[in-house]
This record gives C-alpha cells, sequence and structure tokens, in this order.
C-alpha cells in the first residue's frame, strides 16, 4: 500500500532536510529536535495547567515590563534546561531573564549556535482558551568555539538568522509546529510549513 502523507514530523523534516547539505554535521538537526522535545514537555503541561495549578501570576515582572506567568516560568525552565543538557547549544537569552546565558560545559562552549527565545508568547491568552507557543531564532555564534559565548553572539541582524520557528500549543494549529489535540503525551510534531527565506536585508 503506498502511503502519500502531506505532512513531515520534525525529526523527519530535519533528516530529509539535511540530504540537500552534504558538509552538514548534523548539530543544527540536533538542536532543533531539543528544542522540539522541550516543546512537547511544555505542551503536556499546557494542557492540564488547571489541574497542575500552574495558572495565573507568578508575582514578578520580565524585562518587558510584563507581568510573568507561572506557565511562562515553567516554559522557560524547561527550555533552558533542555539546551542546558544539549550538546548543541552553546547559550540562550530569553525575554523571561535578564541576561543571557552561556552554558560552560566543554560540548557546548564547543557548540556553533545560540537560541533567543520567548518561552511562551501569549500566555494570558490561555485563560481564554486562544492558542498561546514558543517563539525561537538561532544564530551562528560569533565568539571563538572552545570558549564561553558572549553578548555579541545574541546582537546579530536578522539577515544572519540560521532559523526560526514557532511552536504553538492547543487545539488550534498553522503554520509551523503542532502537538496532536487528542494525544496529550510526548509524541513527534507534523511540520505545517517549510522554513521561509530570511531577507538578505532586515
Amino acid at each position: 500500500m503506498k502511503f502519500n502523507r502531506q505532512v513531515m514530523n520534525l525529526d523527519e523534516f530535519t533528516i530529509q532536510d539535511l540530504k540537500n547539505y552534504p558538509g552538514a554535521t548534523g548539530q543544527l538537526s540536533g538542536l532543533l529536535r531539543d528544542i522540539g522535545l522541550a516543546a512537547k514537555r511544555v505542551n503536556v503541561e499546557v494542557n492540564k495547567a488547571g489541574i497542575a495549578d500552574i495558572l495565573g501570576e507568578a508575582g514578578k515582572t520580565n524585562v518587558q515590563g510584563e507581568a510573568v506567568k507561572k506557565l511562562d516560568e515553567f516554559a522557560n525552565d524547561q527550555i533552558i534546561a533542555s539546551l542546558a543538557s544539549s550538546i548543541y547549544c552553546a547559550g540562550v537569552a530569553s525575554e523571561e531573564n535578564d541576561t543571557f546565558i552561556a552554558f560552560e560545559d566543554e560540548y557546548s562552549m564547543n557548540s556553533k549556535y545560540v537560541v533567543l527565545m520567548d518561552p511562551l508568547d501569549g500566555s494570558s491568552n490561555i485563560d481564554v482558551n486562544v492558542s498561546i507557543g514558543t517563539i525561537f531564532s538561532v544564530y551562528r555564534r560569533l565568539s571563538p568555539n572552545g570558549t564561553p559565548c558572549t553578548l555579541e553572539d545574541f546582537l546579530q541582524p536578522g539577515s544572519q538568522q540560521i532559523a526560526a520557528g514557532y511552536i504553538i500549543y492547543g487545539l488550534v494549529h498553522h503554520a509551523g509546529l503542532r502537538h496532536p489535540p487528542h494525544a496529550p503525551g510526548l509524541h513527534p510534531r507534523p511540520v505545517h510549513r517549510r522554513i521561509l527565506p530570511v531577507p538578505s536585508r532586515s
């Protein structure tokens, strides 16, 4: 029987796309898988937020002066922990933190990429059942390999962006990655749109 699926999960997509780049090391694919795994964990908690008592405010503000939600904190911690245990990420900058975090273990300092993110965009919408999601952006580091990443690695123009994505949690989904609403476990997540080209000027 011949199957004709119109979507691929994240792992299938990165493996398929890797074939187009013979010199690729697989670091970017590994980093995207780590972000995807963290997102699955976040989605599980988002789907049971009311039961787990992680709705409402956390009693602090972020660098934008916005009230931090409990889900913001949870998503931030989950994604940072996943990237810290990864061997493909040199550091991360999050909307929920005052400054960037450099991972200083040997593997992280020799990795090529840094990640910028809003761990849970639109978290105030969850009380009214509107979709929320994670925004992330990946840049190739400018600092020398073998050393901790620096602020310069994160302050690059958009034209230098290597990859970016928006992972949507909840029942509504389009353009990016989604978790099947009928299966609240850690399952592969379909990719609905291919990566869009980044303009040479930004």
